[in-house]
Parts: structure tokens; C-alpha cells; sequence
């Protein structure tokens, strides 16, 4: 399969389509999930457009994890999680959705199970406080 730029996170990054963001740079940019697994969930992307990990530039992803990385201690540390879950999915049969590749980052507590991806928005007002938090985290 070849990359499709219309998907949403194309559009994110073309600036069409706002987002809460919490970390840019040249080569990647962080924001918040729309649709959170647990307050905090963290969406990690590269800008250099590839469907999956399958398909990506080894160099991209060279520079992707320790961004990975560095969102996954912010966030234990802002949301004072007990650990965190760091997911990538590709292809629909290994549960990817969107077909960029993006990675998760979310926080996680003893004995909570995370909330289930529900087609369920959350508030614009929470999501601008986690990223916040998460700014704050990272300095």
C-alpha cells in the first residue's frame, strides 16, 4: 500500500486541521490524542510522510524514538503515572486506523484499564490543560 497524504495527520501537519500540541521541531511533531486512553495520551509522528513503520526511512526512525522517548518520561512525570504504554500499530489487521505512522504514548495506572478508543471526543479544555502539563514536563 502507498502513503495516502489526505489522511488526517497529513492534514495536521499541513496545519488544516488544528491540534493540541505539545512538541515540534524540524523532523516530528507531539500532541495530544483526541480521543485518550488515559489522561495524557500522546500521539508522536514524523513529518516525513510514510504509511507504518514497515515502509519508513530507517533514518526517520532513527530520529523518531528518542522523541518517543522523551515525550514517554514527560508524561509519567505530569500525569504522576505508575507507567506508561508506548503503542505502534500498522496495517489494519495489527490495529492501525490512521496510516501515518505515529506512535502512542500513555500513561497508565495500577489496577485502571485503559478507556477504549470510543469515536468519543475529549473536551478541547482538558486537552489544552494535559498539553500544558506535558510543556511544562518537558521544560
Amino acid at each position: 500500500m502507498t502513503y495516502d497524504s489526505s489522511n488526517i495527520f497529513a492534514k495536521i501537519l499541513r496545519g488544516e486541521i488544528p491540534c493540541h500540541k505539545v512538541y515540534e521541531d524540524a523532523d516530528a511533531i507531539a500532541f495530544m490524542d483526541v480521543m485518550p486512553q488515559s489522561p495524557g495520551h500522546t500521539l508522536i509522528l514524523p513529518k516525513a510522510p510514510s504509511r507504518n513503520v514497515l515502509d519508513a526511512d530507517p533514518a526517520v526512525l532513527a530520529k523518531i524514538l528518542p522523541l518517543v522517548q522523551k515525550i514517554a518520561i514527560a508524561a509519567k512525570t505530569a500525569f504522576d503515572a505508575d507507567g506508561i504504554s508506548v503503542m505502534q500499530f500498522n496495517e489494519p489487521a495489527g490495529g492501525q486506523t490512521v496510516f501515518h505512522l505515529h506512535y502512542h504514548v500513555v500513561p497508565r495506572y495500577d489496577g485502571q484499564p485503559l478507556k477504549s478508543h470510543t469515536g468519543i471526543m475529549e473536551d478541547g479544555a482538558v486537552l489544552s490543560a494535559n498539553a500544558d502539563k506535558m510543556k511544562k514536563a518537558l521544560g
